[in-house]
């Protein structure tokens, strides 16, 4: 919640009275708006006078938001999510130094923040409360929270009386008759759809069983239940998934693929990506909710120590080479792999992607959906954007030999490429291009970066809990003797979470192992070392492996050593 220190110190100054008080905090806690915003919403206090009388007891100067380059500084910074969540603008970088614009002097959260997101010292400027929307505005447009349309709630005894219907109707008749009034199973799936939106789920599975129907949420990386309808309802349910995603509904025997585009509200709108497979109970259906967004690629809001980060910009800097990006499926390498498109994103480039499917739209990015139905595949996409006069070509996975091959040439000849590939760290991405057939010379040739990712979740901030590791609970955790020396003070999860969070959890961050390509590496590629010398090697040049690099995380207090664990084995 946002500090409402803010609101005590204007009532100690007799600018508001504790009736005031009272209300301003109020609102803040129930809106997350800052306490200048509800001050002049509730016209308690005007946008200059509260800047003039801020101005005062703060000992600060007021300045003009439009005599600092705040949009050069934004497109440089990025910090879209910090800027919006603080009402918070950068202003200028001056002797190692950023100075942040803030309506609220008492805001020191979202100085350690920007502090921990830039590596610069922060200080304040202060500025009027209405400039200071009007130009977070003019960078992102009006944000907030989704408005989601109202849903009338549907009952379970709603529910359970279209069950009993059908089951009599099977036993009179043998057959299931779905053409019945479906309003309370529409109203059931948008509930559905709409809380999981609002939770920020990433997958909706629906699945039928022998005697339970579940609905589960896939969050922060681990699926939860959270319905059980009636099991006779599972065909009613399918169907209208399939209705709403344009899918044949009279073929039950064969997998298909489909896509919604759900209508939150007026500026609005969620894409699903559906898959539905035959299981002996019934159809099994899985809707994965794409985020269209590109408020979440920045780069510094992934989890990036300030190296790794400085390793990945540098590579996207490059006018040729290849970038790949691994790791398990769900480990997070498209969000990376969009991060660095949206940076290279200018008008001066001509970028060409190739993906299956296409889960992000990128204005100014050329975008092709795979089709290998219909001939389409990465390996003739490629060939045909090479013939396009490209400057950088993102590949979404290289599966075989053929793509590889003509990647790592695109590579060798002038252009910039990315793509990812499943491998479990950075060193076994060049034994795996090997085994594929990849020439060791020409992957030494064209290699430019390599990074290895894993998704952790963040500990709640709210109640996450100390804790203590011994020497000996660090030695086995990986860490050298030298730092196990005196132990360490850590977090831990509350198992029994918060209102904020999932069992003491919100969020995730990125875990990240980044291999710069050098003479060294390249020589180890061309002698066809093994994957273990090839990581010993890039390890002496200063790469941080995966639990390195996840083990700093626990020291950070953002996650916990048990996530690590279940995450990097």
């Amino acid at each position: 919640m946002p500090s409402t220190k803010l609101a005590t110190i204007l009532r100690q100054a007799d600018l508001i009275t504790l009736a005031q008080q009272q209300e301003v905090i109020k609102q803040v806690g129930q809106s997350q708006r800052t306490v200048p915003s509800v001050l002049i919403a509730n016209e308690m206090l005007d946008s200059s006078e509260l800047a003039t009388r801020l101005e005062k007891i703060f000992g600060l100067k007021l300045v003009n938001i439009d005599d600092y380059p705040f949009e050069t500084l934004q497109r440089q910074l990025g910090l879209k999510e910090l800027i919006q969540s603080h009402c918070a603008l950068p202003l200028r970088i001056a002797n190692n130094r950023l100075y942040l614009g803030l309506a609220d002097p008492t805001n020191i959260e979202a100085l350690d923040e920007f502090r921990f997101a830039t590596g610069l010292q922060t200080q304040t400027l202060l500025v009027e409360q209405l400039q200071l929307e009007e130009a977070i505005t003019k960078l992102f447009g009006r944000s907030g929270p989704i408005e989601t349309p109202e849903i009338a709630e549907v009952s379970d005894s709603e529910l359970s009386a279209i069950a009993v219907a059908d089951e009599q109707n099977i036993t009179n008749t043998g057959t299931s008759d779905i053409s019945g009034d479906d309003a309370p199973v529409t109203r059931f799936i948008n509930r559905i759809l709409i809380d999981a939106i609002n939770k920020g789920v990433s997958d909706i599975h629906f699945e039928p069983y022998e005697k339970v129907y579940r609905v589960r949420y896939r969050l922060d990386g681990i699926l939860v239940e959270t319905a059980s309808p009636p099991t006779s309802l599972s065909q009613r349910i399918s169907t209208r998934i399939k209705v709403m995603s344009r899918l044949d509904i009279s073929e039950r025997r064969k997998p298909q693929d489909g896509r919604i585009k759900l209508k939150i509200s007026e500026n609005t709108s969620i894409d699903m990506r559906v898959s539905t497979l035959p299981t002996l109970w019934g159809e099994k259906v899985v809707l994965r909710l794409l985020s269209n967004d590109d408020a979440s690629l920045d780069i510094n809001m992934l989890g990036y120590s300030e190296e790794q980060k400085n390793d990945y910009l540098q590579s996207l800097k490059q006018p040729q080479g290849m970038i790949l990006i691994t790791g398990p499926t769900g480990s997070g390498k498209t969000v990376s792999l969009y991060t660095g498109l949206n940076i290279l994103n200018t008008p001066e480039r001509n970028i060409a992607t190739a993906e299956d499917p296409v889960e992000i739209n990128l204005v100014g990015v050329n975008q092709v959906q795979i089709n290998p139905k219909a001939g389409l595949g990465f390996a003739e996409a490629l060939k045909s954007f090479l013939r396009q006069d490209p400057d950088i070509v993102m590949v979404g996975e290289i599966r075989d030999f053929e793509t590889a091959e003509i990647a790592i040439k695109a590579a060798q000849t002038g252009h910039l490429v990315l793509s990812t590939l499943h491998t479990n760290s950075a060193a076994e991405t060049l034994t795996r291009l090997a085994n594929m057939g990849v020439a060791g010379f020409n992957i030494a040739s064209s290699m430019s970066l390599i990074i290895a990712q894993r998704l952790a979740r963040r500990l709640c901030k709210h109640c996450k809990q100390p804790a203590k590791l011994t020497p000996t609970q660090m030695v086995q955790l990986g860490f050298t003797p030298e730092e196990s020396r005196n132990g360490a003070d850590i977090y831990q999860q509350n198992e029994d979470g918060c209102d904020k969070c999932s069992k003491g959890y919100k969020g995730r961050t990125g875990v990240y192992e980044v291999m710069k390509f050098s003479p060294l590496l390249a020589r180890a590629v061309i002698e066809n070392r093994s994957s273990d010398v090839i990581e010993k090697v890039a390890m002496k040049e200063g790469m941080r492996t995966l639990r390195q690099s996840g083990l700093s995380l626990i020291l950070q207090g953002i996650t916990s050593v048990q996530e690590i664990e279940r995450v990097i084995r």
